[in-house]
């Protein structure tokens, strides 16, 4: 009996020292890795290695800022220049290719202002460069062919992949498409009058009741007159939307009157909605729509790509 009352004492004990197992939340992205990256600048020397988020799915402030340092992009928690979903499309990436591995970065967060001084001195930089959001990267896995990772991502039909046969390949999380020095569209009129324009939101995944922030991509002409009121569609199975709900989302810059102009980059991104709090689950696009239109190959409106809203 003194035996059994000692095994029964040594099991609670053990028992009690178990660490729990913390439930993690689902990915806020369709394309993500274990959240954790090794990464290197070519052109500024600093680097960042360790966790960028937890298990929770939290995002750790100091990792982001040394990750931002990496990339050349000014950090503003109020105006983000750098996409997470490229931060995380970069670790799905690594963990799918060589886990572990550093990435050097050689071209990273690009300014408007810098990407146009590429042009003009005859670099490959395209006017509507996705640089120039922070959603795209040119970098060398260690380890891995460039070329490897290039046939990667067009074989995901996510994403872009440029990769002209040489050192670097060219990686952002814009449109599936790729390319290489025979298909590339730098020095073209592929992007001119608003032709590429597109919208884009800031996760993949949210829940019923959260902030979205959303921002206009590939501008390549100003100004642009966008209607105030924005357009959620929940996208069916067979293609067609239904639950359509008309919002009017909050733009950083302040704009009055039925058909509002905006001059840059800037003025096209951090733009805020609140999800409704009975928002059903689901996979939903947002449209908007322009006005005032200058140009003809400028499509009329723009839909995001599809993003899912969790159950509560």
């Amino acid at each position: 009996m003194k035996h059994l009352l000692k095994l029964v004492a040594v099991i609670t004990v053990l028992l009690l020292t178990v660490v729990p197992v913390v439930a993690t939340d689902a990915p806020r992205f369709f394309h993500s890795g274990d959240g954790k990256l090794s990464l290197i600048s070519e052109k500024n020397g600093r680097a960042f290695e360790g966790a960028f988020r937890n298990a929770a799915g939290d995002y750790d402030e100091s990792a982001l800022r040394a990750i931002y340092r990496v990339f050349d992009a000014p950090y503003d928690d109020a105006f983000p220049r750098l996409s997470l979903r490229l931060i995380a499309f970069l670790d799905f990436l690594e963990d799918r290719l060589r886990p572990g591995t550093r990435m050097t970065i050689t071209s990273g967060y690009r300014s408007p202002a810098y990407n146009t001084s590429v042009r003009n001195r005859g670099g490959l930089a395209a006017k509507a460069s996705l640089h120039q959001y922070g959603m795209a990267a040119d970098f060398v896995m260690e380890g891995v062919p460039s070329e490897r990772v290039w046939d990667t991502v067009k074989s995901l039909g996510f994403g872009g992949a440029g990769y002209y046969h040489g050192r670097t390949v060219h990686v952002d999380v814009g449109p599936a498409r790729s390319w290489d020095e025979k298909t590339s569209g730098v020095g073209t009129d592929i992007s001119d009058d608003n032709k590429l324009i597109g919208l884009v939101t800031d996760f993949d995944v949210y829940r019923p009741g959260e902030t979205m922030t959303l921002r206009f991509i590939r501008m390549t002409a100003f100004p642009i007159g966008v209607m105030p009121s924005f357009t959620l569609g929940r996208k069916m199975n067979d293609g067609a939307i239904a639950e359509a709900i008309t919002f009017a989302p909050t733009f950083a810059e302040k704009k009055k009157g039925d058909c509002p102009q905006f001059d840059d980059i800037d003025q096209m991104a951090a733009i805020q909605w609140q999800l409704p709090t009975d928002l059903s689950p689901g996979r939903y696009e947002i449209y908007a729509r322009f006005c005032g239109r200058a140009w003809e190959a400028m499509p009329s409106e723009v839909a995001t790509p599809i993003f899912e809203v969790a159950a509560p």
